[in-house]
């Protein structure tokens, strides 16, 4: 059986695309966090977003979570090989003749024919030509994402990449017990048994809360105390700062946790002069954060100390 901690030298990147992914962090998640891959333990997600993180751990055993269905739904379809490699690239190459011959308008028929219908195809299409690759829906339930003004967006090298990316993931679900569904975080922390593993990504605070759901200060004092109570190790994603201000959320709510913090640049921005440098924080249940040689790359702090100072002083 896997588990963790380990290192990886390779992180492959998935299909869908959308903010907060975690790709570039996932060599520092993998790291820390200590799990035993025991027979029948599962690896959880109740927020699977891309899902970049269990497809590059690829547990034998997972329950995989999101109240985004069109998500769900697409991995769905390849875990069942209803979305193929090839079935993607000949959809790809028709819609991006499409797109290419009738540029921007073409785009918005898509949208409004995935709005209506909803096919995992078009969720990909839109998610690929939309702007800035945001995944981002009203409170209606529509994808509102407008078009990110490339008409030539599918070239057959992108198409090539975009299969390949498809190809991997329907690889690394081969063989595997995972369990897909649309459910809400709620219902699936009540499911985790003692041999399981949590693995938290919510939504951040104050950021890109039109995701799918409205997330805010109270939703993230809940799933705080929540996780808490969990039969099971866990750990959780969260921003900590930035150059301009501090998570206080993380302060106040997970100082008693092991803390593991990573720097990483932040690409999900209208112009570059508003992509700037992140520090992202991995809470981590004592007990379940890995030792030695896997934490000597990794800053460690304890927040408790800090509590004063991120209330009362201006960060710098």
């Amino acid at each position: 059986m896997g588990g963790l901690p380990r290192d990886i030298s390779y992180v492959g990147v998935p299909p869908i695309k959308c903010q907060g992914i975690k790709t570039k962090l996932v060599p520092f998640i993998f790291r820390n966090i200590c799990w035993a891959e025991t027979e029948g333990a599962r690896w959880i997600e109740p927020f699977l977003g891309s899902g970049v993180v269990v497809l590059n751990l690829a547990p034998q055993r997972a329950v995989l979570s999101d109240t985004n269905q069109h998500i769900i739904r697409f991995y769905q379809g390849i875990q069942k090989g209803e979305l193929t490699p090839s079935i993607v690239r000949e959809y790809l190459t028709r819609e991006g003749k499409k797109l290419q011959q009738q540029g921007e308008e073409y785009y918005y028929e898509v949208r409004d024919r995935f709005n209506s219908e909803g096919s995992p195809l078009d969720f990909l299409f839109l998610n690929r030509a939309s702007f800035n690759g945001l995944v981002r829906f009203n409170s209606r339930g529509e994808f509102n994402v407008p078009f990110c003004r490339k008409p030539e967006r599918f070239s057959p090298a992108y198409i090539t990449k975009i299969v390949n990316q498809v190809n991997w993931v329907a690889r690394q679900m081969r063989g595997k017990d995972w369990q897909f569904l649309v459910a809400s975080w709620e219902q699936v922390l009540d499911i985790a048994k003692r041999e399981d593993f949590v693995y938290i990504d919510p939504p951040y605070i104050g950021r890109h809360t039109d995701y799918y759901n409205q997330w805010n200060e109270q939703d993230a004092i809940r799933l705080a105390r929540a996780v808490r109570i969990l039969p099971c190790g866990f750990a959780v994603s969260m921003w900590l700062q930035n150059r301009y201000r501090r998570n206080l959320h993380v302060d106040m709510y997970w100082s008693d946790m092991e803390i593991r913090v990573c720097s990483h640049f932040y690409h999900v921005g209208a112009t570059e002069d508003l992509r700037h440098s992140m520090d992202e924080v991995l809470i981590i249940r004592p007990g379940y954060a890995a030792t030695d040689r896997y934490t000597q790359r990794a800053k460690t702090t304890r927040l408790s100390t800090q509590l004063a100072f991120a209330i009362g002083g201006e960060q710098t």
